[in-house]
């Protein structure tokens, strides 16, 4: 599933294609065909990213949102569209721009109010300016849950996925297996902060890298993606700074990675 920085990364490209522009919108699948009618000759004013949700906001108080799932996503071509092909949910269709949008868990046409509700169920989004840590912190300080699944929780923290929970918590030295009520504040600060430099990073380059050049196979040169992370997906290979076989198993329905050693209870 994209993660924060993905869709924060997507609101930043597809601001100069749609903002300021009316649209033409089509639902080849059908599925959205009612939407499409009403986005039909809207312009486009801004588009907000928040967690793993994106709004498009149209004049007169029209939302489109868009939360990609695991296997939607969005792209993008210049000319003459080309023959609509497969499951295709949304186009839109601006200037000599033409992005379509393909399996989506949500698309679907919201008011101000509804967008309201759905943010009022999330938790602070690091990227977003002015989010602070301590709403997320009243939920952890006072949870006997593993802090390793109240990082997935969405509720808790919006557009933490499973990469960044695995390397922030090894960056942190922290086990993800410690009740969040035992995570010292200051840590739970440190994390923060670690979050925001990593995922502001990931909107920069479109892809995680959370690995100091010091700590890779390769030290020197552009990062391979055999370098990028220091635990995800590194079961049964060893620790980049202690040796020890990186551990796996699933907590919060998806696959945890940590090091034994780095991270003990």
């Amino acid at each position: 599933m994209p993660e924060g920085h993905t869709i924060h990364r997507l609101a930043r490209d597809h601001t100069p294609l749609l903002v300021g522009r009316a649209v033409r919108a089509a639902s080849p699948q059908g599925r959205f065909a009612t939407g499409a009618e009403l986005l039909t000759g809207r312009v486009v004013e801004r588009i907000e990213p928040y967690g793993k949700h994106l709004f498009y906001r149209f004049e007169s108080d029209v939302l489109l949102h868009v939360h990609l799932g695991l296997y939607g996503s969005w792209t993008v071509g210049t000319g003459s569209a080309p023959e609509p092909r497969g499951a295709l949910r949304l186009r839109l269709v601006a200037g000599e721009h033409y992005l379509d949008l393909r399996g989506p868990t949500a698309c679907e046409i919201h008011s101000p109010a509804d967008r309201d509700a759905v943010l009022a169920r999330l938790g602070p989004d690091p990227l977003r300016r002015g989010a602070s840590p301590g709403r997320a912190w009243q939920r952890v300080s006072a949870s006997r849950t593993a802090v390793g699944a109240l990082l997935m929780d969405q509720s808790v923290l919006a557009g933490v996925g499973n990469v960044y929970r695995a390397e922030v918590l090894y960056r942190a030295g922290l086990s993800p297996f410690v009740p969040g009520r035992e995570v010292p504040q200051p840590v739970w600060d440190g994390i923060w902060a670690d979050l925001r430099v990593l995922m502001r990073a990931g909107v920069r380059a479109g892809h995680i890298v959370t690995t100091l050049p010091a700590d890779r196979d390769r030290r020197s040169g552009p990062c391979r993606l055999a370098d990028r992370f220091y635990v995800y997906r590194r079961h049964g290979l060893p620790c980049r700074r202690c040796g020890t076989e990186v551990r796996t198993q699933v907590m919060a329905a998806r696959n945890l990675y940590w090091c034994p050693r780095c991270q003990a209870d």
